[in-house]
């Protein structure tokens, strides 16, 4: 039931807020927090769909965290949703790069739970609502001006950050990436195998020593040389006798 040491402001906000009277507060529904500073405040829980009151609860509040709920100590500050909306923010706020296009939006960020301190903020291209979308990391130190709803930062693409969560569709252009690498690679050793096996032919040319004497030994080999004229002057033996020896003839 310990606390980590760093948390996302969407876990928070999942979780039900129980004190330590036992009693449930609903679960969190936005966040406070001071952007000046990059610093994290506090949060908002809903305790009742009925009521339009809100609980402000400090972040040196939160004392144990579980899969469902955050248990905090003390007694909440209690607000109305219309003043709390004049909070300012930089969640859901846009992200402008360098010439003044829209990048995204700052959907969720990754706090410090001793101070508070923001460690960066998590952007999402697309609506974050859409399941499996993919995020990225900006840091406080890579925002250049902020305003209510925007954010300026020096970028040029998404892709200048790095990669928090991938989509489905992100997974699979960076595994065909690499399966388009891997081919190139192979084609190219296949390749160079090829004109390695060129350019050493395995044969030997007309005129190499190595072919030389083996042509000579057998323009030299005279084939008659080992020739036997006895078998041939030998008599032969006569048919005819054998006839006349055959008694059945």
């Amino acid at each position: 039931m310990s606390l980590p040491d760093q948390l996302l402001l969407s876990d928070l906000l999942n979780h039900t807020v129980r004190c330590d009277r036992g009693l449930d507060h609903g679960p969190g529904v936005m966040v406070w927090m001071h952007p000046p500073v990059h610093r994290l405040l506090g949060w908002v829980s809903r305790p009742s769909a009925l009521r339009l009151s809100r609980d402000v609860w400090r972040l040196d509040q939160c004392c144990g965290f579980t899969d469902q709920q955050v248990f905090v100590r003390g007694d909440p500050s209690v607000s109305d949703q219309a003043t709390l909306d004049r909070l300012p923010t930089l969640i859901d706020a846009d992200l402008i790069n360098r010439h003044g296009d829209r990048l995204g939006t700052l959907v969720d960020l990754s706090f410090t739970t001793a101070t508070g301190a923001i460690r960066e903020y998590l952007v999402a291209r697309s609506d974050p609502r859409l399941p499996g979308s993919s995020r990225w990391r900006l840091t406080p130190d890579r925002i250049l001006d902020q305003r209510p709803g925007v954010v300026s930062t020096g970028l040029t693409t998404l892709e200048d950050l790095p990669l928090h969560r991938s989509s489905l569709r992100q997974d699979l252009l960076q595994r065909t990436q690499r399966w388009r690498d891997q081919l190139r690679q192979m084609g190219d050793r296949a390749g160079d195998r090829l004109e390695g096996w060129l350019d050493e032919p395995p044969w030997q040319e007309e005129g190499s020593p190595a072919s030389a004497p083996s042509r000579s030994r057998l323009d030299d080999a005279d084939p008659l040389e080992d020739w036997e004229d006895e078998l041939w002057n030998q008599p032969q033996p006569s048919r005819r006798k054998d006839r006349d020896e055959d008694p059945w003839v």
